[in-house]
């Protein structure tokens, strides 16, 4: 594996409601330079759009510029294709070998976990270090795993997707109160993912199963941080039932660091009591914290599909 860091790379970030549209011109550096809608019913429609953002932005920069792009939904090595529900406009394209035709350059593309994944391990929390586990903690639960520098692309694109499959631990013990939760259906069809529980949303769930009230996930976490009762029995049974699959993942890959991106991130002291709720239930003792916040939180996504596109 090889990065050419002098290459100057047109980055997106694709996402159901917009695209991200930047320049980078170093390694770990991208100026955002436009966002727009995404049309995410027409294939044409989102050709058209990013023919419309490289002619406006490719002033002197070569013809063949590469292109980069994050994206929402899992990427086949496969086929090629991407499959993200909240863009169908996507399916049956093979999206990398289509727009580098119709685009007349280089692109490339990965699923935005592993772009952020890819920033962490190249020049960010993650920076030389030989196997790194990025992980989005947001709405929901995602992740990517980098070993020597190369992004880990499993069979269909599912590769470092922790939060899915029937995992969900069903008893709790909080408080000497044996508490039972539901198995739940989840966005991808399977049932018990600790994805309805993982993220903001499932901190949330859990604050309405077990005490029977509706909250925002924000309140509930300050509320954990000013020890309101409830709040901190919500938060710990979010800490049980996250850190035991977090501690199974990190004992199958052995990363030298978890980085941690996504909304939940930025809150630093629930991601310090992860990380020592995890540390609890590792095989290896790690004496120094093994999951930390991420240094590209908010734009992982474009950073990482500037490290995507100079590899070679």
């Amino acid at each position: 594996m090889m990065v050419n860091t002098g290459t100057t790379v047109f980055c997106a970030d694709i996402g159901g409601s917009f695209i991200k549209f930047g320049i980078s011109r170093r390694q770990g550096e991208v100026d955002e330079l436009a966002k727009v809608a995404t049309p995410t019913d027409s294939w044409s429609d989102f050709v058209a759009a990013l023919q419309q953002l490289l002619a406006d932005h490719q002033q002197e920069q070569p013809e063949d510029t590469p292109l980069a792009i994050s994206t929402a939904g899992l990427v086949s090595p496969q086929s090629g294709e991407v499959m993200a529900s909240n863009i169908p406009g996507f399916a049956g394209h093979n999206m990398a070998a289509e727009l580098t035709h119709l685009l007349a350059r280089k692109v490339s593309i990965a699923n935005d976990a592993d772009c952020f994944a890819l920033a962490e391990a190249h020049v960010g929390e993650g920076q030389g270090l030989p196997i790194v586990v990025g992980l989005i903690l947001g709405t929901g639960v995602g992740g990517g795993i980098i070993i020597n520098g190369q992004l880990l692309r499993g069979h269909g694109g599912v590769t470092g997707e922790w939060g899915h499959g029937a995992i969900t631990r069903t008893e709790l013990l909080l408080d000497n109160r044996l508490v039972q939760l539901p198995r739940l259906l989840c966005g991808c069809g399977k049932i018990g993912c600790l994805d309805m529980y993982g993220g903001a949303r499932g901190i949330e769930r859990l604050h309405q199963q077990l005490h029977q009230q509706k909250a925002d996930s924000h309140q509930i976490i300050q509320d954990w941080q000013d020890d309101e009762p409830q709040a901190m029995q919500t938060l710990q049974a979010w800490l049980l039932l996250v850190s035991e699959p977090l501690a199974l993942l990190i004992n199958i890959i052995g990363p030298s660091k978890v980085v941690v991106g996504g909304g939940l991130a930025s809150v630093t002291p629930l991601i310090t009591a992860l990380d020592q709720q995890v540390r609890t239930a590792t095989l290896h003792s790690y004496p120094q914290p093994l999951i930390v916040q991420g240094r590209f939180v908010d734009q992982g996504g474009l950073v990482g599909a500037s490290v995507l596109g100079r590899l070679r």
